[in-house]
């Protein structure tokens, strides 16, 4: 059938299966190359900027057509191998086969699109901070699971647009002391016959393996995530508990519900303990299985330092909001310089964990930490706050939390997102003409390579009474 999209069809456009030489000028945030052709985008997976290659349409996506490539007539200069033989096929990693400086230019370049696009910002951000690592730098992993019909269990990340695992033996991407982890801990369940069926789509049973790290202190946390308790997992639990030192606790996440939140709600420990400790910007957080922590650590300080340090120079003489804190990573550092800070955050279990951190770290006098919804938080903390710290999720800022800071702004706003086309929507109306605050300083940070996120950090000052 026709596609409809309310108007005639138009004859003049292209039908599946046509070929086409075309030359790649762009990437798209799944990191597949774009190409123009008679006024149509063509999304060309594989190619990337500088390439040209031989496609053919496939399918027709509104103004966009889906295409493959059916040969590379011209290579750029800056691809390369890519250091993880499933690259091509896993859909953890998209720009694996881009030069890592490469990567971060083109990140630069999406940061000041989307400002200037969505936005109407023309603000000049800083070279985004480099992870020179490149690869081996996550801190955590949950891999989804399968067995198959053979009887062979699957483990491994999903295959691009599909919920098909590539089954893996191993992921460069996460810290070599958890990728070292990942071949062995395979084979055990493999070995013990569970089922296993991450979406639970034909059975219950084993759904996803975690794998938690503590960059600075070396701790490492297990996690099987099942649809439900087997006899068997304590028995993997002990063995591997007792065959690796690092490995301080083995836990059980049950989520029997079919859904695409990954962890459910009830966490057993079934060997060691149900946290590990980590030191960040020199303190010591405690990290359990439910814990929203930020994947890349040294990246993380970079960050927070520097909002530390921002802060830190402006002279504040009244109390820090820390908007969406969690369980205290940008708070306790602040109160570390002798800040007063207020934490809000609507998960009640980050707010817990945030106040024993406080504790452990004797901060809790400089502290004070409120679960509930942020919109709500914020409107009975703004009067006579000095700054706020925002930090939400990729979706970014609520209507009714731009419009608290509005009614009522502090002096300084520093705000931290995951996802530039949402920073730059809210940033068109936090600062002037439509808001009141001018924006002093963009700091990208590559949070995520390999892949085509990035992480920026606005620091944003008021302008007017």
């Amino acid at each position: 059938m026709p596609e409809n999209n309310g108007a005639q069809a138009d004859p003049t456009a292209p039908k599946p299966g046509l070929s086409l030489e075309l030359d790649v000028v762009d990437l798209d945030r799944d990191g597949h190359g774009l190409a123009r052709w008679n006024n149509w985008v063509i999304v060309v997976p594989g190619l990337l900027p500088g390439e040209r290659g031989q496609v053919q349409l496939q399918q027709r996506q509104k103004s966009r057509w889906l295409s493959r490539v059916t040969e590379r007539l011209v290579s750029s200069p800056l691809r390369r191998h890519p250091p993880c033989i499933l690259a091509s096929d896993c859909g953890g990693c998209t720009l694996q086969h881009l030069e890592d400086s490469a990567q971060r230019s083109w990140k630069q370049d999406n940061l000041a699109q989307a400002l200037n696009r969505i936005g109407g910002i023309d603000h000049p951000a800083d070279p985004a901070l480099a992870d020179q690592r490149g690869i081996g730098y996550r801190n955590r992993g949950l891999i989804p699971l399968r067995r198959e019909d053979t009887g062979r269990l699957r483990m491994g990340y999903f295959r691009r647009g599909t919920h098909r695992i590539v089954n893996l033996s191993q992921c460069p991407v996460l810290d070599p002391r958890l990728n070292g982890l990942v071949a062995p801990l395979k084979a055990d369940l493999d070995a013990s016959g569970l089922e296993a069926d991450h979406d639970l789509s034909q059975g219950q049973g084993l759904r996803h393996l975690g794998l938690r790290l503590g960059h600075h202190t070396g701790e490492v946390l297990i996690t099987v995530v099942s649809s439900q308790p087997h006899p068997a997992l304590p028995l993997l639990a002990q063995r591997w508990f007792h065959q690796w030192d690092h490995v301080k606790g083995v836990t059980l996440n049950l989520q029997p519900r079919r859904t695409n939140q990954i962890l459910g709600p009830n966490t057993q420990v079934l060997a060691g303990v149900d946290r590990i400790r980590e030191q960040f910007c020199g303190l010591d957080l405690f990290l359990s299985t439910t814990t929203f922590f930020q994947i890349n650590t040294p990246q993380a300080e970079q960050i927070v330092r520097l909002i530390v340090a921002w802060l830190g120079a402006k002279s504040v003489d009244g109390p820090i909001i820390d908007a969406y804190c969690g369980i205290g990573t940008i708070s306790l550092p602040l109160a570390a310089e002798g800040l007063q800070v207020v934490g809000i955050e609507i998960n009640p279990d980050s707010i817990a964990q945030a106040q024993a951190n406080a504790v452990a770290n004797g901060l809790q006098t400089l502290t004070r930490f409120r679960a509930g919804d942020v919109a709500t938080e914020l409107q009975a903390e703004l009067s006579g706050c000095s700054a706020v710290v925002l930090d939400p999720p990729r979706r970014g800022l609520a209507p009714d939390v731009v419009e608290a800071i509005l009614t009522d702004p502090p002096p300084l706003l520093a705000y931290l997102s995951c996802d530039v086309a949402t920073q730059a929507r809210d940033l068109r109306q936090l600062l002037a003409p439509a808001g009141v605050y001018a924006l002093e300083r963009l700091q990208p940070v590559d949070f995520f390579p390999q892949t085509t996120h990035l992480e920026s950090l606005a620091l944003m000052r008021r302008i007017n009474s």
